[in-house]
């Protein structure tokens, strides 16, 4: 039995990630991105601190929708505000905060899955 998904070409994949960047579906990131199933998104976001609900519109307004976002904090796992969660949670998204190499590791799974998933990803 195969235990790993067949993962359409056509999809991105976190192939990597550490020294300040990302290998996404071949290509080298050296800043946040935003993945989503279908392309990957430069994003001008270097702290946790400087998340907003205007930074993470992308996922709000991509096809088609996003259910799920994982947020990468870093080197560490690090709580958002409560205010910013409800937001989120208010515009019809769920968002986990993983240190960034979880929130590859679980992103890489979940698409592989077919889920609508997508993960905003600060460096390390």
């Amino acid at each position: 039995m195969d235990l790993l998904p067949r993962i359409p070409a056509d999809r991105q994949v976190i192939n990597a990630y550490g020294d300040g960047g990302f290998r996404i579906s071949g290509k080298h990131w050296t800043e946040s991105v935003l993945v989503f199933p279908g392309q990957t998104l430069s994003w001008g976001i270097a702290d946790i601190a400087q998340i907003s609900m205007a930074s993470l519109e992308p996922a709000f307004g991509m096809g088609p929708a996003v259910e799920l976002l994982l947020l990468g904090c870093g080197p560490n796992m690090v709580f958002i505000n409560k205010a910013l969660r409800a937001e989120i949670r208010a515009r019809g998204l769920v968002i986990e905060t993983l240190d960034t190499g979880a929130a590859c590791r679980t992103y890489n799974l979940l698409m592989g899955e077919g889920r609508r998933v997508a993960a905003a990803l600060i460096p390390v």
